[in-house]
């Protein structure tokens, strides 16, 4: 679980303190304040207080037009899955009555491999081999999650019919920023109307966490197993094979960067073993991901070349865009 730097001065734990009295939790000061750094927009910090250790999450000091609803999504996620099978932070209290939102939550005894791999992990390929597999079979379990658990969550009619239109217009909003060139993303066209022709008539809804790829899991310190799933702000009621087209799509090729690591093909079986869903179309779900990631990381491109954003930062996540987009030709044309 990551979040951006911010001065743990800003929070006042005071204010924060008396409302964990009207919960009911442990009292006492606060100590052992830490930020939890990392990607996230949103801020985190773990601190004791009454011997029990927190995570605190909360939007960030600026938020976001959307930041505080996305946290109220994310405690009706948390609500939704803690009796299941499903590995997620345990939610332990919540405000959604006010603003700003924020949550405790227990803090995950586990490690994101996007910082780094400890021991036995970095050494050992079988558990790198086994951890893809573990992360395929959290993903299968989050499927299998009775959607009627958050009703009224998400819009599932029409889901796969609106992709291609939303993301091209999301694009096209782009073209709005001084200084972007425009979309100059090789096989952008051909893979939007291949989306277009070959989408699936119809789909199981069931909830998907919506940004599922490694860097929003934590893994147990002892072994393969997936501790948690986290971010949960882009969780929704759609089409699940979405989550594993982008589980796809976001993952190593080859081998490359962590040797050891099961191939796309070793995912989808193991996802396949583990669902009744129709498996049949899988690599058009990988090949929207890429579609709909690249669109997205374009995003920040465009508002690097308007000055909105670092250049280099724009620069780098430009060809992400292309990387994405020449994989999901080689989907569509293996």
């Amino acid at each position: 679980m990551t979040a951006t730097h911010i001065d743990v001065s800003t929070i006042d734990f005071d204010e924060l303190g008396a409302w964990m009295d009207t919960q009911g939790l442990p009292g006492g000061p606060v100590t052992d304040v830490a930020p939890v750094l990392g990607g996230t927009q949103n801020v985190m910090v773990r601190f004791v207080r009454g011997g029990t250790p927190y995570i605190l999450r909360r939007p960030p000091l600026r938020p976001r037009a959307h930041s505080n609803e996305a946290l109220r999504r994310e405690v009706r996620v948390l609500e939704a899955l803690r009796d299941t099978g499903v590995p997620a932070p345990r939610l332990i209290a919540a405000r959604t009555d006010g603003e700003p939102v924020f949550y405790l939550m227990e803090p995950v005894d586990g490690f994101n491999p996007a910082t780094g791999l400890p021991e036995p992990h970095a050494s050992d390929p079988a558990i790198r081999h086994r951890m893809g597999l573990e992360a395929t079979m959290a993903l299968a379990e989050l499927g299998r999650v009775d959607p009627g658990r958050l009703p009224g969550f998400g819009h599932p009619e029409g889901f796969l019919e609106r992709q291609v239109p939303r993301w091209m217009g999301e694009l096209a909003s782009y073209g709005g920023l001084d200084g972007y060139p425009g979309p100059e993303i090789p096989g952008l066209s051909r893979t939007a109307e291949w989306l277009e022709r070959h989408r699936p008539a119809a789909f199981t809804p069931g909830l998907m966490h919506g940004d599922y790829h490694v860097g929003n899991l934590m893994f147990a310190t002892d072994g393969p197993r997936v501790a948690a799933i986290v971010d949960w702000e882009m969780c929704t009621v759609g089409d699940p094979l979405l989550d594993l087209g982008w589980l796809l799509a976001t993952w190593p090729s080859n081998g490359e960067h962590v040797p050891g690591l099961p191939d796309a093909q070793e995912i989808v079986d193991c996802y396949t073993e583990l669902t009744d869903r129709d498996m049949s179309a899988i690599e058009w779900y990988a090949v929207l991901a890429c579609f709909k990631l690249g669109i997205v990381l374009e995003g920040t491109y465009a508002r690097a070349c308007a000055g909105k954003a670092p250049k280099d930062t724009g620069d780098l996540l430009h060809q992400t865009t292309l990387d994405l987009f020449a994989r999901a030709q080689r989907w569509i044309s293996p």
